[in-house]
Order: structure tokens, then sequence, then C-alpha cells
């Protein structure tokens, strides 16, 4: 805390001597500021399911929750955490697409991981703090740099140019002794040409889940010359994450006697006494670099482009009991003269990798056309490695001793052109073209022992691919606030890595196509906002999930022939008397896969199976309905909110079993906020909120499998779930200069 309250005193100090200098800027700033956002995202007459969070929305909820969690209520949106709070390892489905199929960029630069397609925002603390504004497009959505939006995607925006200086200390306490400090500071314009703003945070809490605790830390910092025809800034952010691992969850038989069991950790003493690893913990740092130049050529044309470097390095260190030595190389013990086959260990799974490109777009408007013309190319270059750090009884033990290692390169490219064009005046029709080219290698041991061939497994994949990605969409405005669009899309997707390193011996993964149909009707006026949007969104070889995980929990998934997403989104906004508003959204859904056979295994033996044919099933974790509803309530300078979600019945995997469920859960939070004016500065809010006000007893996500044993008929189900916190409660003070 002390080196936090000294960042503050410097950083006020700083922002007290800029300030004598700033100047305020013209309204050519603010339309620089906004061409990349415009070159990417859906506009009012596009013909795209869409929505915008902006800056003070995400505020009203932000006490330390990450991004997913303060993005809950849009529509079709479902978001989990591994300890129970929001807080650390936190994850999301959009119309039960799962998270590495949703593309997701920070100012036009791709986020997700290149290997994964995920997007950890546990490696992001408190990013929302300094956002100006978030755009969710559901289904294929625009054109965008990096991984294929395969169901949804997510633009983030970092704040804008502040034209006059400013600065904000905020701290936040809650439940499970969650704490979130932060300082946040800007100049505003010095000689109307120069800017600056830099944020610092910490976040720690000891999460719902046993030992679940996160410690996480984060910067974000900005500079940039606002000349009168272009910018140039730079941006940096990053964040340093130390949790403790919850990634199994809990076993469904202990849900009612022991809620917040986590077994990580867990072995026995020399005494037989059960202790669990202090140190069972996932380490990361990820720090993103991005140079930005937008560009006014003429009346009509504008250009930004932008070059971007991430580093990423971490491991996670796990306890293991009765490992065999032959599995990581290492020379057994001997008792008695007579070798052991197993030990208790402690090892690292390492990650080490690069990550760089250039985008750009050149942006042309004129009269009733405009069109966008852009691209990118990108490189990821990272180590995947492990190492035994600790073996009981050790023999010799290197410390630096490596049982794997493999180096992984994707090279991604993509270019695109797409064009808005109004014709007859109340038309506008859409085409979006675009081309991305992928090659994927990855050499190296694998982090998997083949029992077979008495070696790890052999990691040997060399993979390119071509795609084209086409997009077509017409709009037609029945007045000044109602239009009605309909647009169809392609989009296609290479597998990932874990597609390859986790498949099954038989299994080849390949690339998964899209074929997404929309049809949508919006309304627009002072007291009432709505719209109704239709989708059926047809797969071809689509990965999905089949309800197991990897050992480190990680989803695992399996390409399907032919499965849709077929639904409807209703989304509506109303002023009911004066200071009194609703929103809410309500998504029904129809998630099926045809001529499925699901695959259960006898004695864990993979080459001993018993199949079921299905004709259709539930695609898993894709809840039929999800609904949204919240009320907000202001009076003066206080406002109160009640906001309440409903997910319906989510399958664990793909045999439609109940058994193999998360129960529909509703849950329900109510938040206070009130701002004090303060002379000499700007405010003094306090914020409120309470969660889960009613102890509502709920999961969010959770695996399953099925298992036969030999001479019994009996199908065996097995389940772990991540139950999520009873009521608890964040509160917090933000100090407005």
């Amino acid at each position: 805390m002390r080196k936090f309250y000294l960042a503050v005193s410097v950083l006020l100090a700083f922002v007290t001597v800029m300030a004598q200098s700033t100047q305020k800027k013209d309204s050519l700033h603010i339309m620089l500021d906004e061409i990349t956002v415009s070159s990417l995202r859906a506009g009012e007459k596009s013909a795209v399911s869409y929505s915008n969070v902006s800056a003070e929305e995400i505020e009203k909820r932000n006490a330390g929750q990450d991004v997913p969690y303060l993005l809950s209520l849009t529509p079709s949106f479902v978001a989990t955490s591994d300890a129970g709070t929001g807080i650390g390892y936190t994850g999301y489905r959009i119309r039960g697409t799962d998270a590495n199929r949703v593309n997701v960029t920070v100012n036009g630069v791709p986020v997700n991981d290149s290997e994964s397609h995920g997007v950890f925002f546990v490696n992001m603390p408190d990013f929302a703090s300094s956002l100006s504004s978030v755009q969710i497009q559901r289904g294929v959505g625009t054109s965008t740099n990096g991984a294929a939006a395969f169901g949804a995607s997510i633009n983030m925006q970092t704040e804008k140019l502040n034209s006059e200086a400013y600065a904000e200390v905020s701290s936040s306490l809650g439940s499970f002794k969650t704490n979130k400090n932060m300082l946040k500071a800007g100049t505003g314009l010095i000689n109307e040409r120069w800017a600056f703003d830099a944020r610092l945070s910490n976040i720690t809490s000891d999460g719902y889940i046993d030992r679940a605790w996160v410690d996480m830390k984060s910067y974000y910092f900005a500079g940039g010359y606002h000349g009168e025809k272009s910018t140039l800034k730079f941006i940096t952010f990053g964040g340093n994450e130390k949790t403790y691992q919850a990634w199994n969850g809990v076993p469904s038989d202990l849900l009612l006697s022991n809620r917040t069991y986590n077994e990580l950790g867990k072995y026995e003493d020399a005494d037989g006494n059960t202790k669990f690893y202090d140190n069972q913990t996932d380490n990361y740092t990820q720090n993103h670099y991005q140079l930005h130049w937008n560009q006014v050529l003429n009346d009509e044309l504008f250009f930004n482009a932008s070059v971007h470097y991430t580093r990423g390095k971490g491991f996670y260190e796990e306890y293991k009991t009765k490992r065999y030595y032959d599995e990581y190389g290492l020379t057994p013990d001997t008792i008695n003269g007579v070798a052991q086959p197993t030990t208790d260990l402690v090892r690292r799974k390492w990650l080490d990798n690069h990550f760089a490109g250039l985008i750009w777009a050149l942006n042309y408007r004129k009269n009733n056309v405009n069109a966008s013309l852009g691209g990118g190319v990108n490189r990821y270059d990272g180590d995947h490695f492990g190492k035994v750090i600790w073996v009981k009884n050790a023999q010799q033990l290197d410390p630096d001793h490596e049982w794997y290692r493999s180096h992984s390169v994707k090279d991604d490219a993509n270019i695109y052109l797409k064009t808005n064009v109004v014709f007859w005046e109340k038309f506008t029709a859409t085409a979006d073209l675009q081309y991305r080219y992928i090659q994927h290698t990855m050499k190296g041991q694998n982090d998997k022992f083949d029992w077979d061939t008495y070696s790890m497994r052999p990691l040997d994949i060399d993979k390119t691919f071509h795609f084209f990605n086409p997009k077509f969409g017409l709009t037609y405005q029945l007045n000044k606030s109602q239009d009605i669009y309909v647009s169809y899309s392609v989009a296609n997707r290479e597998p990932n890595r874990n597609n390859y390193t986790d498949a099954g011996k038989d299994e080849h993964p390949v690339s998964e196509r899209l074929f997404d149909t929309e049809l949508g009707y919006r309304v627009k006026n002072q007291r009432f906002t709505g719209g109704i949007n239709a989708y059926y969104m047809k797969y071809k070889n689509q990965l999905v999930l089949t309800g197991k995980v990897s050992e480190i929990g990680e989803p695992l998934t399996s390409n399907v022939e032919n499965s849709y997403r077929a639904g409807i989104e209703l989304v509506a906004g109303m002023k009911i008397i004066s200071g009194l508003r609703w929103n809410g959204n309500l998504t029904l859904s129809q998630n099926k896969i045809l001529n499925y056979t699901d695959v259960a295994y006898v004695d864990y033996n993979p080459d001993d199976q018993v199949k079921t044919y299905h004709k259709s099933t539930n695609i898993a974790y894709s809840p039929d309905v999800v609904f949204n509803s919240a009320f907000s309530y202001s009076y003066g300078n206080l406002e109160a909110g009640l906001s309440s979600q409903y997910v319906g019945k989510q399958y664990l995997d793909n045999s439609s079993d109940s058994e193999k469920a998360i129960d529909s859960y509703f849950v329900n939070n109510i938040s206070v906020r009130y701002s004090l004016p303060v002379k000499n500065i700007r405010s003094i809010d306090f914020l409120l909120m309470i969660n889960n006000v009613f102890n509502e007893r709920y999961e969010t996500n959770g695996y399953a499998w099925s298992e036969f044993y030999s001479g019994d008929a009996k199908r065996y189900n097995y389940k772990y779930l991540f139950p999520q916190a009873g009521i608890n409660f964040l509160a917090g003070v933000t100090f407005k200069f």
C-alpha cells in the first residue's frame, strides 16, 4: 500500500505541473480519434447485430471485476468465474460460442492469443478503467484483424484524448478480502499538441473457492502528438498476475456439503496428513505496445496504421502426486535395491512468446459512400516447455531439467475491402470482402507421454490455410427512428493449438466454416429503444466443446460435420417516468448437432468404446434462454439500479443428458452510486454493489464425462461444476480532480 500511495503522490504532482500549459482541442482532434474505430466497428446503418457499452456504463459497475462481468448484461452473453467472484480467471460465451471463437481487439489490434485463440482477461486486470467504449458484434460481424470472429467479436477502444488535465484516485473493498486500488491521471492538451495519460492498478482477493486468491497488478500509459491533420499516439498497457489455481471445479456430489472445495495442490505428507501445496499458482506477465498513426489526406480520405508488439511470459506451478519417473525422464529412487515407479514432484509448465505486427486502413467518405480498404500482417513466435523443480526422494535432480519443449511460429495476414453505399435515399447496401492467410508450424515435443513408444509424443504440425470471408448486407430506413436489415456472411476458422495437441489418436482437426444469416429491426426515439434480431448460424465441421477438459482444465473440442445455432434476440429500453429507466434483452435459441455419435470409454480405455447415436442433440454450453433486465433510477446525484440475469439449462456435453448439465439460474444484483460535489475538486463518487442479493446457489460452468466398467452395463456419469459466490458486496470511493 505504501508503494501505491507513493505513486499517487508522484502522479498527482506530475499532473499539477503539466496542467499549467493545458489547452483545449478542436473537433478535428476528436474526428482523428474516431478513424480507427470507424474502420472496424458497425454503425447505425450497418446490417449487423451489435451492442455498444460506453465508459459511463462501465464505470457504474467497475469495482474490480473483470471485463466479462462488466459486459454480462449485453444480449446472449454468459460470464463465468473460476474463483466464483468475477475476479481472476474469468470466461464467457456469446450465443453459446466459447471465448476462443470470439475475436477481440484493442484499438483495432488483435488481442486473441494466436495459438489458443483465447483472451485471458486475468492478464489485463482493471483494463476497464482505461476504456472509452466497447462494441460487441454478434454473429460474423464486420471484417477485423486477428483470429476469425466465429460467432461474435469484441472491439475495445482505450481512452480518447482528454482536453483538460485530470486525476482520479479510487479504492474499493469487498467480500472475500477483495481490494482494488487505482490511480489515473492525464495532462490534457499541452501547447495544443501533446497529451499524456497514465493508470496504475492493483487487485487482490481471497476468492469464494478455497485458496482461489488473486494478486494482480496492471498499468496503462498513453502519450501522443495531436496535429491539425495527423495524430501519432503511443500506448502501452500490461499486467502481472499470480493466482492460485481453481480450474478443476468442485465434484457435483460435494456441492451440498463442501461447496467451496478445491482439490488442486492436494497431497499427503510423510505422516499421511492431507496438505495443500502453497504455491499451486499461475504466474504470468503480459505487456502490450501499440503505436498508432492517423492521417487526414484530404476531405474524403483518411489513413490509419498501427504497429504492435505483445510480450508474454509465465508459468503455472503444480504439485503432482504418484507420477511415473519415466514420464519426466528422471532417475528412479530405489528402496532396498528396487527402483520405484512413481514419486511426488513439483513441475512448472512455461509459455514464452512474442506477438508483433502491422495493421492499416484507408478510409473513404463522400456523400453516400463510406468505404475502407485495410488489413494486417502478424507473427507469433513462442516456446512451450516444462521443468521439474522438485522431486520427492530425488536422485541427482538437475534444477533446470526439462521434460519437453516445442517451438511455434504462426503467420497471419489479411486484407479486406468493405463499403456502405446509400441509394434511393433509404437503402444502404454493404459489401465486405476479406482474405486471410495463415501459416502455423509447431515443432518439438508435446507435453504428453506416449506409453506405446515410451517417449514424449512428437509435435510436428505444419499447416497452411487460405480463407475467403464474404459478407453482404442491406438496410432499409423506414423513417428517422426505424430501420430493418438483412445480412449473409461466411467465416472460416483454423484449428487452435489445443485442437491438435489434445486430439485423440485418430482425430485430425480440420478448419470450420460458418454461414451466418441475420434479419433485424431497430427502433430508437426519445423514450424507447428496441430491436429484434433473428439469426441462423449453420456450421460445417464446427469444433464443438465435448464437455471433456485437459489436465489443466482447458475445454476440449472435436469437429462435428453438421450443426447450427438459431435464435431470436429481443432488445428494449424505455424511460418509464422521470429518472426511472428500464433496459432488457432476451435470447431464445436452439443449438443443435445433427447425426452425432456420443462416445464413452470402458475402464478408461480409449480402444474400448460404447457409442450412442443421436439424430439431433443439443450443443454443449448453449442455453436456450438468456434474459437480462436492468432498472435504474436517478435523482440528483444519486443513482440506484437493480440488474437481473436468467440463464437456462446448459448441457455439459453433447449427449443432451440432464444428469450432465448445469441447472438454470436467476441472479439479481443491486448497485448504488452517489456523486458528492466538493469545492476545488470535480467530485467524490461512492459506489456500493450487492451481488447475488437473494443468495442464489448456482453454477455457471463445468465439465462432465461418462464411463462404463467391465461386466457392468450401467453408464456412470461424472460431473464437476464451478459454484459462484452467494450474497457478496463491493464498495468503493473515487476522488476526481
